[in-house]
């Protein structure tokens, strides 16, 4: 089988896992299953959290740098392309713009940077700011309703109301918030907090 499409493109594979206990074996054999035969030398497999951007991926940083126009980039998934739906576009345009080809198995293998990938990331963007905007509305909802219903907003202390008094009382003896917190099992911070409460009250 030839590697790539039959015009000889280079095609490379980014695979990407969260944790170092996982692997990329199965991203690599699903991408094969289905007919791209790709060089093991380009092959690039990272360990790194979802959660970081694309540019700051090292070894995604590496690939960039390897690619040429013409090449053909493939993921399993979008999330393996960027932090969120917007990362995503811009690592997708950014390819597009130096000729690379971008295809994603989970959205049928279809080339991101054609024109019906491109309407398909739009699509995607479009519901991802939607279910932000939600995310938020119901948020700040919750918020409003836990104070029109008067319960305490914010982390809960870690001390009960007659630890809080107690420790209080010791604080205006003159009793350190660092002594206080060994004896509670608690952080110097939650007896800070507990004194700027109580002061703002």
């Amino acid at each position: 089988m030839q590697e790539g499409y039959p015009d000889m493109s280079r095609s490379f594979i980014y695979a990407r896992v969260s944790t170092t206990d996982q692997n990329t074996e199965n991203q690599i054999r699903e991408i094969e299953a289905v007919g791209f035969a790709v060089n093991k030398r380009r092959i690039v497999a990272e360990s790194i959290s979802g959660s970081v951007a694309a540019s700051e991926r090292p070894q995604f940083g590496r690939l960039l740098d390897r690619l040429e126009p013409g090449d053909v980039l493939i993921v399993t998934k979008l999330d393996r392309l960027g932090r969120n739906a917007m990362d995503v576009r811009s690592t997708v345009e950014r390819l597009a713009a130096d000729g690379v080809r971008v295809h994603c198995l989970a959205l049928g293998g279809v080339d991101l940077t054609s024109a019906a990938g491109k309407m398909t990331m739009g699509v995607l963007i479009a519901v991802a700011a939607f279910e932000r905007d939600l995310l938020i509305e119901r948020t700040h909802a919750g918020i409003a309703r836990a104070r029109a219903e008067g319960k305490p907003l914010g982390r809960p202390s870690a001390l009960t109301r007659a630890q809080q008094a107690e420790a209080l009382r010791r604080l205006a003896a003159g009793e350190s918030a660092s002594q206080l917190a060994r004896d509670y099992g608690t952080t110097r911070q939650s007896i800070m907090r507990a004194r700027e409460r109580a002061a703002s009250a």
